[in-house]
């Protein structure tokens, strides 16, 4: 069944071979007329970030039959669910709440080392994201199999999934070969398996579930293996220095984070990627700041490295370990369910006098308070960690993990749509150019472009393709052609070929009228009428996109506290309280110093 409009986003689909289709909801603003998509990041972008794209570009076209072909011979309902599920491995919910535990069971040196490398990755690719704004690998050829709503809406390049999975895997493999390591030699081979085998798994189900190319996760992967090198490298000495220092130290740090945050790129299209940058730079600020004062403080020991939470398993038992775990997620939860309301409520009054005083930056797509009066009390501010409503969903998505996945076809963001509209275009000027005697301009104009084929995974049509001249736009076309009546193309070149063919095919409802006749009978291609069909394909394109929610431009402070706030209470103040209410070491363990 394919993906049917319900305002929520892609349903789930069953028969992987039916026409594609777009979850559907009436879009707020629709861009004007006249094929904007053509010139739209020319636009929309400065010239060297526009120029930097259209390099990367043709990469992206290119890889995307290959990665349809692929995808193709993949298929599986078992493996739609394993990659769809393991692909929660490497977001930033499943690191936010794995993270804090590390800190509450004497991991300090893990736990600060993996904040560093993931909010590092995270804040990094979502710059690049921005600032390249390039587009998701095409849907059709390839269908979309998620658990997250908010992925699809963001670009694809680099992939911020690859990053994560191969930073920590890395940073794995350096600590199990440390000098440091007391694990013994076949711990240290199934946790190496265990770290190879992870990274694989995320990077191929990125490519399986038609999210990225090979381009994102290659470039995703190598800044992850930086990242975490660098890390093990550095990361150490940097710490003890900041833990040394005055409060000057981690002040700096989180000044300079914030000026990062500040001339983070503006994107061409709405895209969440600066809201995750926001979230992980907020952790980080959190976990600098909280630390340092933990560790000048007398709550803490200074071994294995400062502001170490006090934890021995044995002497506590497992029952106390549970019960921290518990109590410290619950005063999390607590502290984002009461603080991001609070905030919300209050920010706009003071934005408003600000922005009288014209000291206000204003960033695109976000709302400033000049333009509004009051915030929805159960706005959904972030996808970075659940509240207190998202439980009961989590929860059943656990219990039945294949009940979330969604499988999609046709564009799901503004870039999906641009890039497809683009494509179409571009498909019909190239066919336009090459085409010879032998072809009428009828044949290869909006009608054959913008009609999908009857089954997108069979073969060409023999009375299509003869020659080899249909869809030369990525190259493979081209090399079909040239392999001329004598050569015929091998069975995997027509495949790929149909692939390509079905790229920038979103389904659209207008029909494209008719060229009209000239006095001889002949076929003319009435540019009034193209132009006029053309316009109404974009409309109709982006009156079908999934509704961007409304953001505010107090979201981002907001985000800066409540982020901070928690990461502080995971590195500080939840251990604090862990100790008065009876779940730490006890008065018999003295901070060591």
């Amino acid at each position: 069944m394919c993906p049917t409009s319900n305002g929520s986003g892609p349903e789930l689909e069953k028969f992987p071979d039916a026409p594609p289709s777009i979850s559907v909801t009436a879009a707020e603003e629709v861009p004007d007329a006249g094929l904007r998509s053509l010139d739209h990041y020319k636009r929309k972008l400065p010239t060297w970030r526009y120029k930097s794209r259209q390099r990367l570009l043709p990469l992206i076209r290119w890889e995307t039959p290959y990665l349809a072909w692929m995808q193709d011979k993949m298929r599986s309902p078992a493996l739609d669910s394993y990659f769809a599920i393991t692909a929660n491995l490497g977001t930033h919910t499943f690191f936010m709440v794995v993270l804090p535990i590390l800190f509450w069971c004497g991991h300090t040196s893990l736990g600060r080392g993996m904040v560093h490398i993931l909010a590092t990755g995270v804040f990094l690719t979502g710059f690049l994201k921005d600032m390249f704004s390039l587009p998701r690998p095409l849907s059709p050829p390839l269908h979309r199999i998620t658990m997250s709503g908010s992925a699809a809406l963001e670009y694809g390049f680099p992939s911020t999934h690859s990053a994560n999975a191969v930073s920590v895997a890395v940073y794995a493999l350096f600590t199990i070969h440390s000098p440091d390591c007391q694990l013994s030699a076949n711990t240290k081979m199934l946790l190496e398996v265990v770290s190879y085998s992870y990274a694989f798994s995320i990077i191929l189900g990125r490519l399986y579930c038609g999210m990225h190319g090979f381009l994102d996760v290659i470039i995703g992967s190598i800044l992850g293996a930086l990242i975490s090198v660098i890390e093990c490298v550095y990361g150490s000495h940097i710490d003890k220095f900041l833990y040394s220092s005055s409060w000057l130290a981690p002040a700096t740090v989180a000044i300079v984070i914030i000026a990062l945050i500040r001339v983070h790129p503006e994107p061409a299209d709405d895209c969440p990627c600066f809201d995750d940058s926001v979230a992980f730079a907020a952790v980080m600020i959190g976990v600098e700041l909280g630390g340092w004062h933990y560790a000048v403080g007398n709550w803490a020991w200074d071994v294995p490295v400062p502001a170490t939470v006090p934890f021995d398993l044995e002497h506590m038992g497992w029952p106390i370990v549970v019960a921290r775990v518990v109590v410290g997620v619950l005063v999390i939860f607590v502290w984002r369910e009461v603080m991001k309301p609070t905030l919300l409520k209050c920010l706009p009054h003071l934005f408003r006098v600000i922005e009288k005083s014209g000291l206000i930056l204003p960033r695109k797509f976000f709302m400033p308070a000049s333009e509004y009066k009051k915030i929805p009390s159960r706005l959904k501010v972030d996808n970075v960690m659940p509240s207190v409503s998202d439980l009961p969903g989590l929860l059943d998505s656990i219990r039945h993990p294949g009940r979330g996945r969604a499988v999609s076809v046709g564009p799901q963001s503004a870039a999906d749509a641009y890039e497809t509209l683009a494509y179409r275009e571009k498909r019909r000027r190239d066919s336009l150019t090459s085409s010879s005697g032998d072809f009428e301009v009828g044949r290869v104009g909006p009608r054959s472009l913008s009609s999908p084929p009857k089954d997108y995974f069979s073969s060409l049509p023999k009375s299509d393709d003869k020659d080899g001249f249909v869809s030369q736009v990525s190259g493979i076309s081209a090399t079909l052609g040239a392999i001329g009546h004598e050569n015929l193309p091998t069975p995997a070149q027509s495949r790929l070929g149909t692939y390509e063919q079905m790229m920038g095919q979103g389904q659209v409802l207008i029909t494209p009228a008719t060229p009209p006749e000239s006095a001889d009978g002949s076929k003319l291609e009435d540019k009034s009428e193209l132009m006029d069909q053309n316009e109404l394909e974009e409309k109709e394109m982006f009156l079908r996109l999934e509704k961007p929610r409304v953001r505010y431009d107090v979201e981002v402070v907001t985000k800066l506290v409540v982020y901070t706030g928690i990461a502080w209470l995971a590195v500080e103040i939840n251990p604090m309280i862990f100790e008065i209410i009876g779940l730490g070491m006890g008065q018999e363990f003295k901070p060591i110093h």
